[in-house]
């Protein structure tokens, strides 16, 4: 499990690699909260998101939305994008979130 916070030449981007669980709830919030804050967050690489993973996303973005910022979720993982549908709470990040068709 790693993340990695990668600065590109107008927006900050972290990209959280593993486990997005209460597992890793306190070494995550201080990234997700931390500064310099994300203006984007790749979901690509996560493997599995529960509750607290959500609720930290939901904080990063609410902490962006108080401050002034944009913070974009983008290429939400299939794990992501389970939990998402599950509690219906995609409107809330205004993302767009990519759905594949299912057979």
């Amino acid at each position: 499990m790693s993340t990695e916070h990668a600065s590109g030449s107008s927006a900050a981007v972290l990209r959280i690699e593993g486990e997005l669980t209460i597992f890793r709830a306190a070494e995550l919030k201080d990234i997700l909260l931390g500064d310099p804050a994300a203006q984007e967050i790749d979901l690509s690489a996560v493997t599995e998101i529960d509750t607290a993973g959500l609720q930290l996303l939901m904080a990063a973005k609410q902490a962006a939305t108080a401050a002034g910022r944009t913070l974009r979720l983008v290429a939400h993982s299939a794990a992501v994008i389970e939990v998402f549908e599950l509690l219906n709470v995609a409107a809330y990040f205004n993302d767009p979130l990519l759905v594949e068709a299912r057979k």
